[in-house]
């Protein structure tokens, strides 16, 4: 019987409103270490997007590789298969190969061609179980990029991705043992998934990323998809899951379960798939969108809090008109509270009026243009104050002025 665990998602060195996510992805990596022992795991599966962006920082590459050895000074035997998502470079994921394969991993970032064919030996990844028996093959498939399947007679994107995959999976059919079973590895968007509000990035210009589940034939017994932040099965399958990503990567995901999938194997089957929850390190939270008032109220009532580290805050206010000292107000509240205050979101009452035709120019005046827009935004004419703050910044603006 052979264990595996399926993770994707990471996004190490993502930059979030200017902080970066270093503590978290630590606090997880750590964790997962403590579970790949505990959970006697023979393989690992990261289906992609390790990196969050093309060129990671040290920090971040430092973060991985660090965990690799750790990895497998821990468990020795234990298979480790990454591929790289769209946030990721595939050649700088496939760099490090040479050295990674003496760590027992295994790092595929792209396809390549050999006389105009797929190198499927390279994306076939043998497993083997706790007794050393090869158990398994992963077919490890990289995020397709438009230019992995274009120009080889394909009428589009979509039909070249099938042709890939059934091109793989067939070749892979052919040389796995009656007794051995295949897992497929990928990171793309399939038909039905459901994505976050801002995370997952669209990956495929045309609208094309969508690809169907039917890609992935019965014989697979587990598929190990990457790219959406949200865990779930696909097309009702409980062999076709998207892992989820292990930290929540933008406030729109943190009502995410967080979680990693176990899976046994035995006999060329699925016999078993549970999932383990991650445990939250760095609370997120946001407040609003609601009144001033109401927000302010709520800022008071935060309590200090027992999280590892100060946790995310957006807050979200409904206001008439602007309000100049919201921002002061709002860190009056959060001083002292383990909270650390990323966006101030400013919704103001929508106007059903549409914008007033453009002057020419030579018609009108700096002031004019200013009041109009200011009337079309907020409702109403901009008082006194307003009128004379910005008459001293135009005239600060004219004073400024090189003559020359």
């Amino acid at each position: 019987m052979l264990t595996f665990l399926h993770t994707a998602d990471w996004h190490l060195g993502q930059n979030f409103h200017g902080h970066d996510r270093h503590a978290e992805h630590r606090a997880f990596l750590d964790w997962l270490l403590e579970t790949l022992n505990r959970e006697a795991i023979d393989a690992l599966l990261i289906a992609g997007d390790i990196f969050d962006v093309v060129n990671p920082s040290l920090a971040a590459q430092r973060l991985l590789y660090d965990f690799i050895l750790k990895a497998h000074t821990a468990r020795p035997a234990m298979d480790i298969v990454m591929i790289a998502g769209n946030h990721d470079s595939g050649a700088r994921i496939e760099l490090p190969g040479p050295l990674l394969e003496r760590l027992n991993t295994h790092a595929i970032g792209q396809l390549h061609y050999l006389d105009g064919a797929i190198d499927t030996d390279r994306l076939c990844v043998p497993l083997t179980d706790a007794a050393g028996r090869q158990a398994a093959w992963c077919v490890a498939i990289p995020f397709l990029r438009p230019s992995d399947v274009s120009g080889r007679g394909y009428s589009d994107y979509q039909a070249g991705a099938r042709a890939v995959h059934d091109d793989i999976f067939a070749r892979a059919l052919a040389r796995r043992a009656p007794d051995e079973a295949l897992i497929a590895m990928g990171h793309a968007h399939l038909k039905g998934g459901s994505i976050s509000e801002h995370s997952e990035r669209p990956i495929v210009i045309g609208g094309e990323e969508s690809l169907p589940a039917s890609l992935f034939p019965e014989d697979i017994a587990y598929v190990a998809m990457g790219h959406l932040h949200k865990p779930q099965r696909v097309d009702h399958q409980d062999r076709i899951r998207y892992s989820g990503s292990p930290i929540p990567l933008d406030l729109s995901e943190r009502h995410y379960a967080r979680q990693v999938c176990i899976g046994k194997l035995d006999q060329g089957h699925l016999v078993h798939q549970r999932s383990i929850a991650i445990p939250d390190h760095t609370p997120m939270r946001r407040i609003g969108p609601a009144s001033l008032p109401e927000v302010l109220a709520e800022l008071d009532a935060l309590e200090q809090d027992t999280a590892a580290s100060p946790g995310w805050l957006d807050v979200q206010v409904m206001l008439e008109g602007p309000c100049l000292s919201l921002r002061a107000d709002i860190d009056a509240r959060l001083t002292g509270k383990p909270w650390r205050l990323v966006a101030i979101q400013v919704h103001y009452p929508r106007s059903d009026k549409q914008a007033p035709p453009s002057p020419r120019l030579e018609d009108t005046t700096p002031a004019a243009l200013f009041e109009a827009t200011w009337t079309h935004h907020y409702g109403s004419a901009p008082d006194a104050t307003v009128l004379a703050d910005f008459h001293a910044l135009a005239q600060a603006v004219h004073d400024s002025e090189d003559p020359a």
